[in-house]
């Protein structure tokens, strides 16, 4: 949980620096990485389904299937990346075609085509992370996260402000420095991978296994859903935002804080998600579906509980929590007012990822996809649409049409996990 709120620490932070620029170059910053995020997170997609894959090797104690596993996820998850980086490299024409305020465009493509480059370090830090969630270890990625962290946030101040011996980027320096952290945060966590005693039992082994057939296409059918159910959620949400950036530039920033802190509690969902998915992937390895139904219910309790918390937060300090992002009033206005719709679909949001996390668990991909598209394709931006443009609901209607897609997706994969319990403890 803490690893996942610390990678989008490093938005958060590079927006609260641009923030104290002006709201033009905060509201930039937001339209660049909503568009790069938008292809990132299919990539980080793909990476997830190596944690089952390992904890069944792991449970087998099978140190040549963990190091091909590793790898054949490896070099798919290399190659995806770089496919990635050509899309977005050759998609930055199109910040010019969506309707966003001509002066956020502007300043939005030089900070673009330097955080794309961040794609293929990210790729390779999901890699390794997802390999170490399927040995159980979750510490080697909260560490490296808290350090690149770190190392983001002294770099955001000197770059921008050229402290020292640093060059003064001015908004600009914001973007380096995240790509300079992730950077980091890749190479790292790769070193680690083979030096680490916890995790070197593949360094003899590696180089005996080879990029095989059998292990890539089982890896690349599976990332291929798992990603396409990331990109169908944040892509939903990716257009949400510039929808509402048709609004103007005050509620580009409005939305994206009050989207940088729902994102910020749906790392806690995402975490309890990650965990499930390697308990969940222990169990499966052993045929247990009466201990996978166990995991659902304390999987669910947990993240009522620290949804419902996060809930809270939003609904009684919805007027102070913008004011770490921007001093201008009438984007702390509108934040508010977003945060209390946020607050809404808070247990639904931490719901639908952790119930994609167990099935990831139990290796079904298929229905996730398609439930996934259902809710977030042909439910949610519709609806944003007509909310927001035919009953002049604005970007509160965008966030209503969010809050209905999130509890459809929620009760339809819970009914699908149920079905799979059923199933599988009738036939046993």
């Amino acid at each position: 949980m803490l690893t996942q709120m610390g990678h989008i620490l490093t938005n958060m932070v590079d927006t609260i620096f641009l923030g104290q620029i002006s709201s033009t170059h905060q509201a930039a910053g937001l339209l660049a990485a909503s568009l790069y995020t938008l292809v990132l997170v299919f990539a980080i997609g793909v990476s997830y389904v190596l944690t089952p894959l390992v904890s069944s090797a792991d449970f087998e104690k099978n140190d040549l299937k963990k190091a091909s596993l590793f790898k054949n996820s490896l070099v798919l998850n290399f190659i995806v990346s770089i496919l990635s980086f050509v899309v977005l490299y050759f998609s930055s024409g199109l910040l010019n075609y969506m309707q966003q305020p001509n002066e956020v465009v502007i300043l939005a493509e030089p900070f673009y085509n330097v955080l794309i480059f961040s794609m293929i370090p990210v790729s390779i830090f999901f890699t390794c992370k997802q390999y170490c969630e399927g040995l159980s270890l979750t510490l080697p990625a909260l560490y490296i996260s808290v350090a690149g962290n770190l190392i983001n946030v002294v770099l955001n101040y000197c770059l921008i402000y050229g402290v020292s011996f640093f060059p003064e980027l001015g908004y600009m320096g914001s973007a380096w420095a995240s790509f300079i952290a992730r950077l980091f945060m890749g190479v790292s966590f790769l070193i680690y991978i083979f030096y680490s005693p916890l995790t070197n039992s593949i360094k003899h082994v590696y180089k005996q296994v080879k990029i095989n057939y059998i292990d890539l296409i089982r890896l690349l059918k599976n990332g291929l859903n798992s990603g396409a159910q990331f990109t169908f959620e944040v892509a939903a949400f990716v257009i949400a935002g510039l929808m509402a950036g048709t609004f103007g530039k005050e509620v580009i920033d409005a939305h994206g804080i009050a989207l940088h802190l729902a994102a910020f509690t749906y790392m806690f969902g995402n975490g309890i998600a990650s965990a499930s998915t390697i308990v969940t992937g222990n169990y499966m390895a052993e045929k247990n579906w009466l201990q996978i139904k166990n995991t659902v219910n304390s999987s669910t309790k947990v993240i009522l509980l620290g949804m419902g918390i996060c809930a809270l937060i939003f609904v009684f300090a919805n007027k102070y929590l913008p004011l770490c992002f921007t001093q201008n009033i009438e984007i702390v206005l509108i934040t508010s007012k977003l945060l209390i719709i946020a607050a809404m679909f808070q247990l639904f949001d931490g719901l639908q990822v952790v119930f994609i996390g167990i099935l990831r668990g139990v290796e079904d991909f298929k229905y996730p996809t398609v439930i996934t598209l259902l809710g977030y394709w042909l439910l949610a931006l519709p609806l944003a649409y007509i909310f927001a443009f035919v009953f002049n609901l604005t970007v509160y209607g965008i966030w209503y049409a969010l809050l209905i897609s999130l509890i459809f997706v929620a009760l339809t994969l819970y009914f699908r996990i149920s079905v799979l319990i059923k199933r599988n403890l009738t036939v046993k």
